[in-house]
């Protein structure tokens, strides 16, 4: 029998590709998405054919509305940055960090792994072109982990040990790209800008957009979403 991976599944081009590296891994996904108040839900529109394209055993779409809180460019009036080049996503913590978004996402899948019994969780997190957000380092990955296996029934009881997978950590959006192309991710169904256009097309100028046109154009490789003109 398939081991059960949760997998994070936002419908964009990294968790997208850790959907890929889970299913070559040899596990059964269990997908889990959110929609918390983001600009659109265009990216959960991609995610459920994420879910669908990898064959997921399940598909958990979940409401929680961080409008409340605010706080970010993705769920308030704050205006999403555009036109800025490497150096300056990389300067400081951008407006687009939600506050806690990747721990509340994880206490949600630690939940769902525990229920189905799962050792293993995936996420897309990344290190080097991931615009500065602090969940996203190795050393919050680590530290999440540990307090999983002590705030849970499995961990304390120690019928297994829960693993935080994020197998792009130490990859550029070049060598992520190559990764999932080898893997045969069809990119086209995949959704990453913060600010898209009515018509679905991507803007190409926010944080998100540009790291991902770079990242195709280092691989040498034709982006294949939709950008606005």
């Amino acid at each position: 029998m398939a081991k059960k991976a949760i997998v994070l599944t936002s419908g964009g081009l990294d968790s997208t590709t850790v959907a890929a590296v889970a299913k070559e891994g040899g596990f059964d996904l269990y997908c889990l998405s959110f929609y918390y108040g983001q600009r659109h839900k265009m990216e959960l529109e991609s995610a459920k054919k994420v879910a669908a394209y990898f064959g997921a055993k399940e598909h958990i779409i979940i409401d929680i509305d961080m409008k409340i809180i605010g706080g970010s460019a993705l769920t308030s009036s704050i205006e999403v940055p555009k036109h800025r080049n490497e150096k300056e996503m990389g300067e400081d913590i951008p407006v687009t960090y939600v506050p806690a978004r990747n721990t509340i996402f994880l206490s949600y899948a630690l939940a769902y792994a525990e229920v189905q019994k799962a050792d293993d969780l995936f996420i897309g997190v990344n290190a080097i072109d991931y615009s500065g957000y602090p969940d996203c380092r190795p050393e919050y990955i680590s530290a999440f982990e540990k307090m999983a296996n002590l705030a849970t029934k499995v961990g304390v009881e120690g019928t297994t040990h829960l693993k935080i997978h994020a197998p792009l950590q130490d990859l550029s959006k070049e060598g992520i790209i190559r990764l999932g192309l080898s893997l045969g991710v069809d990119y086209s169904i995949t959704h990453s800008c913060y600010d898209p256009m009515p018509d679905g097309s991507s803007c190409g100028e926010c944080d998100s957009c540009l790291l991902r046109k770079h990242g195709f154009e280092l691989a040498g490789v034709t982006d294949p979403i939709k950008y606005t003109e």
